[in-house]
């Protein structure tokens, strides 16, 4: 293993000072996986006080379980070897007890790929096989599968986000007590479930984990459960509500999260809207603006940000209204999204798209392509957007006489509203003499 130059700082300290320490957990298994740990932790025989006295500057935010974080050029988390109590609210153990025995301080955590320590002179502690694990692509629960997921149910959502982020098969016992113990997740915390939930959804194999633990996943959010095996009865489509939806999250961008988010909200409102015409064939008339109402109830509920609550439930609400096909108006949606969430619009469009039968899928991203290009053009005219962009302004407008209030906002309106129209230049003469015209409607 590569150390970190503060967690081997740590360990020198530590272990000088004749206190054990190891490296510990998701460090060490990102280092046998080839990757760069984000974050690096640190276990040890010293307990909480002693680790303290050891560093200049300390954090001793979590001391009564054991940790106190060293303040260094990177905080590394120092935490004392433990056993734990029982789980008594499926988050957090009744008390943790100190020990000197790196194997027991082990068998508390989850994962045997996450049960792994490291040091200098120990080399790997693997007392569960976590290292076979890693290579063979394996997520295996230390210990019992289902006391695992009893103690916390986050952990099951964790364990998705393994599958999705590596790949990785759960073992048959981990497999079945993910499915039988998915009910405890609502009795987690909403925000610890959708802190997961974006885990899950920026994975490579996302896919993989969400169509093979649907159950899961409409735990943790019960708005998409009606979507599961619900049958589209269309031409355009080839899978079911929650397959498509799937296949469409996986299909965007993984570091676009917002977008992921959006994807997997997005035909929630379809089971609702669902209608057979006449000839057998499903219509979901609405199934948009249904759908943005059901994802903003269910983004509250989870308590995300303003921003991306408003963000994703405006894209739920539009992403099957077609691109404008001219200048005009591609400059008045980007004056009413902004260019950020245009191009997140395509993005969501583009992901929609593909998850479609073939034919549909084609002629979709065909006009999707033009789309993309006429909003390229657009911008490079550089067009005013706001109000603001406008080559006058307030002060122009004082100047001919209009009080500053609702009559100047309404000018300024009207005159972004003609120049996004295409109907007048923004240049300052033609917006004067607009402008003239409007003070004596």
């Amino acid at each position: 293993m590569k150390l970190d130059p503060s967690a081997k700082y740590v360990l020198d300290r530590l272990r000088g000072a004749g206190f054990p320490a190891w490296a510990v957990g998701g460090c060490v298994r990102d280092s046998l996986l080839g990757a760069e740990p984000a974050d690096w932790d640190v276990c040890t025989a010293a307990l909480p006080e002693q680790t303290a006295a050891l560093f200049e500057r300390v954090a001793r935010t979590g001391e009564k379980h054991g940790t106190v974080t060293a303040l260094l050029d990177r905080p590394i988390e120092i935490t004392t070897l433990r056993t734990e109590g029982a789980y008594l609210d499926r988050r957090r153990p009744s008390g943790v007890s100190f020990t000197g025995d790196i194997r027991a301080d082990l068998a508390r955590r989850d994962f045997t790929i996450n049960a792994m320590a490291w040091s200098p002179e120990d080399g790997l502690v693997d007392p569960f096989g976590g290292r076979d694990d890693l290579a063979a692509g394996v997520l295996r629960c230390v210990g019992v599968p289902k006391e695992r997921f009893s103690e916390d149910a986050l952990r099951i959502l964790r364990a998705l986000r393994f599958i999705s982020r590596l790949g990785f098969e759960a073992e048959p016992e981990t497999d079945r007590a993910m499915r039988e113990c998915a009910p405890y997740l609502k009795e987690i915390s909403v925000e610890r479930v959708y802190s997961e939930l974006l885990g899950v959804l920026r994975g490579k194999h996302v896919d993989a984990a969400l169509l093979g633990y649907p159950e899961v996943v409409t735990a943790a959010v019960p708005e998409l459960a009606p979507t599961v095996g619900f049958a589209q009865h269309s031409p355009h489509h080839i899978y079911d509500v929650w397959e498509h939806t799937v296949r469409a999250v996986a299909a965007a961008p993984e570091d676009e999260a917002a977008v992921r988010l959006t994807l997997l909200l997005h035909d929630m409102g379809k089971p609702s809207k669902y209608r057979m015409d006449e000839t057998g064939r499903g219509r979901f008339r609405g199934h948009g603006a249904a759908g943005a109402e059901m994802a903003e109830a269910c983004l509250r509920r989870l308590k995300t940000d303003r921003e991306t609550r408003e963000e994703v439930t405006t894209l739920v609400k539009i992403h099957d209204e077609p691109l404008p096909d001219t200048e005009a108006g591609m400059r008045r949606l980007l004056a009413k999204l902004g260019e950020r969430q245009v191009r997140m619009l395509i993005e969501v469009k583009r992901a929609d798209g593909s998850a479609r039968a073939p034919a549909s899928a084609e002629s979709r991203l065909q006009r999707l392509s033009e789309g993309e290009a006429l909003l390229e053009r657009v911008l490079a005219q550089k067009p005013p957007l706001t109000a603001a962009e406008l080559k006058i302004g307030g002060a122009e407008l004082m100047e001919l006489g209009v009080p500053s209030g609702p009559e100047m906002g309404r000018i300024l309106e009207a005159l972004l509203g003609e120049t996004l129209d295409g109907t007048l230049k923004n240049e300052r003469g033609p917006l004067l003499a607009r402008a003239r015209e409007l003070i004596n409607e």
